[in-house]
Protein backbone atom coordinates (compact mmCIF):
# COMPACT_ATOMS: atom_id res chain seq x y z
CA UNK A 1 0.00 0.00 0.00
CA UNK A 2 2.24 2.50 -1.27
CA UNK A 3 1.03 6.00 -0.14
CA UNK A 4 2.26 8.90 2.12
CA UNK A 5 -1.04 9.38 4.34
CA UNK A 6 -0.71 8.94 7.87
CA UNK A 7 -1.54 5.76 9.84
CA UNK A 8 -4.99 6.02 11.04
CA UNK A 9 -5.23 6.24 14.92
CA UNK A 10 -6.43 2.67 15.92
CA UNK A 11 -6.12 1.06 13.06
CA UNK A 12 -5.57 -2.62 12.91
CA UNK A 13 -2.51 -4.85 11.47
CA UNK A 14 -4.33 -7.89 10.75
CA UNK A 15 -6.76 -6.02 8.23
CA UNK A 16 -8.00 -6.60 4.40
CA UNK A 17 -4.75 -4.55 3.11
CA UNK A 18 -2.10 -5.67 4.90
CA UNK A 19 -3.93 -9.55 3.58
CA UNK A 20 -3.51 -8.30 0.26
CA UNK A 21 0.28 -7.83 0.59
CA UNK A 22 0.54 -10.93 2.11
CA UNK A 23 -1.03 -12.15 -0.43
CA UNK A 24 2.03 -10.79 -2.82
CA UNK A 25 4.32 -12.19 -0.98
CA UNK A 26 2.76 -15.58 -1.47
CA UNK A 27 2.29 -15.12 -5.25
CA UNK A 28 5.96 -14.87 -5.48
CA UNK A 29 7.27 -18.73 -5.34
CA UNK A 30 3.64 -19.55 -7.51
CA UNK A 31 5.53 -16.73 -10.23
CA UNK A 32 8.88 -18.55 -9.95
CA UNK A 33 8.00 -22.17 -10.47
CA UNK A 34 5.85 -20.90 -13.77
CA UNK A 35 8.65 -18.65 -15.10
CA UNK A 36 11.54 -21.32 -14.78
CA UNK A 37 9.72 -24.40 -15.95
CA UNK A 38 11.94 -25.77 -17.92
CA UNK A 39 13.86 -23.07 -18.43
CA UNK A 40 11.33 -21.07 -19.85
CA UNK A 41 10.37 -22.46 -23.11
CA UNK A 42 6.96 -23.56 -22.60
CA UNK A 43 4.50 -20.77 -23.74
CA UNK A 44 1.81 -21.50 -21.65
CA UNK A 45 3.76 -21.58 -18.37
CA UNK A 46 5.33 -18.18 -19.44
CA UNK A 47 1.58 -16.87 -19.75
CA UNK A 48 1.14 -18.52 -16.52
CA UNK A 49 3.42 -16.93 -14.73
CA UNK A 50 2.29 -13.41 -16.64
CA UNK A 51 -1.02 -14.18 -15.06
CA UNK A 52 0.12 -14.53 -11.61
CA UNK A 53 2.80 -11.78 -11.79
CA UNK A 54 -0.04 -9.24 -12.99
CA UNK A 55 -2.48 -10.58 -10.47
CA UNK A 56 0.08 -9.78 -7.42
CA UNK A 57 0.79 -6.33 -9.01
CA UNK A 58 -2.71 -5.55 -9.21
CA UNK A 59 -2.85 -6.19 -5.55
CA UNK A 60 -0.25 -3.36 -5.31
CA UNK A 61 -2.87 -0.90 -6.20
CA UNK A 62 -5.83 -1.98 -4.32
CA UNK A 63 -4.23 -2.86 -1.03
CA UNK A 64 -3.16 1.16 -1.31
CA UNK A 65 -6.78 2.54 -2.27
CA UNK A 66 -8.21 0.22 0.60
CA UNK A 67 -5.92 1.39 3.32
CA UNK A 68 -6.83 4.65 2.48
CA UNK A 69 -10.77 4.69 1.55
CA UNK A 70 -11.04 2.59 4.95
CA UNK A 71 -8.36 3.89 7.28
CA UNK A 72 -6.20 1.19 7.43
CA UNK A 73 -2.87 2.76 6.62
CA UNK A 74 -0.62 1.01 9.31
CA UNK A 75 3.37 1.27 9.78
CA UNK A 76 3.71 -2.30 9.73
CA UNK A 77 1.73 -2.44 6.06
CA UNK A 78 4.27 0.80 4.61
CA UNK A 79 6.90 -1.46 5.60
CA UNK A 80 5.81 -4.39 4.26
CA UNK A 81 4.34 -3.44 1.31
CA UNK A 82 7.32 -1.64 -0.83
CA UNK A 83 9.29 -5.21 0.74
CA UNK A 84 6.62 -7.28 -1.17
CA UNK A 85 7.15 -5.03 -4.18
CA UNK A 86 11.04 -5.78 -4.03
CA UNK A 87 10.66 -9.75 -3.44
CA UNK A 88 8.28 -9.69 -6.63
CA UNK A 89 9.98 -7.81 -9.05
CA UNK A 90 13.47 -9.52 -7.40
CA UNK A 91 12.01 -12.86 -8.44
CA UNK A 92 11.30 -11.34 -12.07
CA UNK A 93 14.54 -10.32 -12.79
CA UNK A 94 16.77 -12.65 -11.31
CA UNK A 95 14.56 -15.43 -12.92
CA UNK A 96 14.59 -13.99 -16.30
CA UNK A 97 18.48 -12.61 -16.13
CA UNK A 98 18.72 -16.94 -15.35
CA UNK A 99 17.12 -17.49 -18.58
CA UNK A 100 19.36 -14.53 -20.45
CA UNK A 101 16.77 -12.64 -21.60
CA UNK A 102 17.27 -9.55 -19.18
CA UNK A 103 21.19 -8.38 -19.12
CA UNK A 104 22.71 -9.48 -15.53
CA UNK A 105 23.39 -5.58 -15.35
CA UNK A 106 20.38 -4.25 -15.35
CA UNK A 107 18.95 -6.36 -12.50
CA UNK A 108 22.08 -5.67 -10.79
CA UNK A 109 21.16 -1.98 -11.00
CA UNK A 110 17.85 -2.43 -9.85
CA UNK A 111 18.11 -5.04 -6.99
CA UNK A 112 20.98 -2.79 -5.81
CA UNK A 113 18.59 0.27 -5.82
CA UNK A 114 15.50 -1.29 -4.21
CA UNK A 115 17.68 -3.16 -1.20
CA UNK A 116 19.33 0.06 -0.28
CA UNK A 117 16.57 2.35 -0.32
CA UNK A 118 14.71 -0.73 1.77
CA UNK A 119 17.48 -0.72 4.00
CA UNK A 120 17.50 3.08 4.27
CA UNK A 121 13.99 2.95 5.63
CA UNK A 122 14.71 0.79 8.44
CA UNK A 123 17.54 3.00 9.38
CA UNK A 124 15.33 5.74 9.76
CA UNK A 125 12.65 4.37 10.93
CA UNK A 126 13.11 6.23 14.34
CA UNK A 127 12.75 9.11 12.70
CA UNK A 128 9.98 8.62 10.97
CA UNK A 129 8.32 5.96 8.32
CA UNK A 130 9.46 7.27 4.58
CA UNK A 131 6.23 6.63 2.50
CA UNK A 132 6.96 5.88 -1.75
CA UNK A 133 6.83 9.39 -3.25
CA UNK A 134 5.16 10.01 -7.03
CA UNK A 135 8.60 9.05 -8.94
CA UNK A 136 8.82 5.43 -6.71
CA UNK A 137 5.62 4.73 -7.95
CA UNK A 138 6.16 5.50 -11.38
CA UNK A 139 8.97 3.36 -11.14
CA UNK A 140 7.16 0.51 -10.28
CA UNK A 141 5.05 0.82 -12.94
CA UNK A 142 7.77 1.31 -15.61
CA UNK A 143 9.15 -2.00 -13.98
CA UNK A 144 5.94 -3.81 -13.69
CA UNK A 145 5.03 -3.14 -17.63
CA UNK A 146 8.65 -4.33 -18.67
CA UNK A 147 8.81 -6.96 -16.64
CA UNK A 148 5.13 -8.01 -17.79
CA UNK A 149 6.32 -7.77 -21.48
CA UNK A 150 9.52 -9.79 -20.90
CA UNK A 151 7.59 -12.37 -19.27
CA UNK A 152 4.94 -12.73 -21.72
CA UNK A 153 6.43 -14.89 -24.59
CA UNK A 154 6.60 -11.82 -27.46
CA UNK A 155 8.92 -11.08 -30.02
CA UNK A 156 9.31 -8.72 -32.65
CA UNK A 157 8.18 -5.16 -32.03
CA UNK A 158 6.77 -6.15 -28.56
CA UNK A 159 10.20 -7.28 -27.56
CA UNK A 160 11.55 -4.18 -28.74
CA UNK A 161 8.81 -1.78 -26.44
CA UNK A 162 10.26 -4.37 -23.48
CA UNK A 163 13.90 -3.15 -24.08
CA UNK A 164 12.44 0.34 -24.08
CA UNK A 165 10.31 0.75 -20.85
CA UNK A 166 13.03 -1.36 -18.96
CA UNK A 167 15.47 1.43 -20.34
CA UNK A 168 12.90 4.14 -18.87
CA UNK A 169 12.53 1.97 -15.49
CA UNK A 170 16.35 1.80 -14.90
CA UNK A 171 16.84 5.62 -15.46
CA UNK A 172 13.99 6.21 -12.71
CA UNK A 173 14.86 3.80 -10.61
CA UNK A 174 18.80 4.86 -9.97
CA UNK A 175 17.21 9.14 -9.66
CA UNK A 176 14.58 8.14 -7.18
CA UNK A 177 17.16 6.47 -5.74
CA UNK A 178 19.34 9.31 -5.57
CA UNK A 179 15.60 11.01 -3.90
CA UNK A 180 15.18 8.25 -1.58
CA UNK A 181 18.44 9.18 -0.38
CA UNK A 182 18.25 13.08 -0.17
CA UNK A 183 14.79 12.46 1.61
CA UNK A 184 16.24 10.55 4.83
CA UNK A 185 18.90 12.51 5.29
CA UNK A 186 16.21 15.31 5.63
CA UNK A 187 13.81 13.24 8.01
CA UNK A 188 16.82 12.57 10.53
CA UNK A 189 17.29 16.47 10.21
CA UNK A 190 13.79 17.73 11.01
CA UNK A 191 12.47 14.78 12.77
CA UNK A 192 10.63 15.42 16.12
CA UNK A 193 13.22 12.64 17.88
CA UNK A 194 16.08 15.13 16.29
CA UNK A 195 14.82 18.01 17.68
CA UNK A 196 14.35 16.38 21.39
CA UNK A 197 17.52 15.37 21.03
CA UNK A 198 19.08 18.74 19.97
CA UNK A 199 16.42 20.61 22.61
CA UNK A 200 18.19 18.04 25.06
CA UNK A 201 21.81 19.02 24.06
CA UNK A 202 21.12 22.37 24.02
CA UNK A 203 20.20 22.65 27.92
CA UNK A 204 23.07 20.61 29.13
CA UNK A 205 25.34 22.81 27.28
CA UNK A 206 23.73 25.75 29.13
CA UNK A 207 24.01 23.89 32.21
CA UNK A 208 27.49 23.38 31.66
CA UNK A 209 28.00 27.44 31.20
CA UNK A 210 25.95 28.63 33.80
CA UNK A 211 28.02 26.09 36.27
CA UNK A 212 31.23 27.39 35.00
CA UNK A 213 30.31 31.10 35.71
Amino acid sequence: MSTPDAPAAGASTWNLANALTALRLALVPVFWVLLMHQDGTQTAWRVGAFAVFALASITDRYDGELARRRGLVTDVGKIADPIADKALIGAALVGLSLLGEVSWWVTAVILVREVAVTALRFVVIRYGVMAASRGGKAKTLLQTVAIGLYVLPVAGPLHVLAAVVMAAAVVVTVVTGVDYLVRAIALRRTSERTATRRAARDRRRADRERSAE
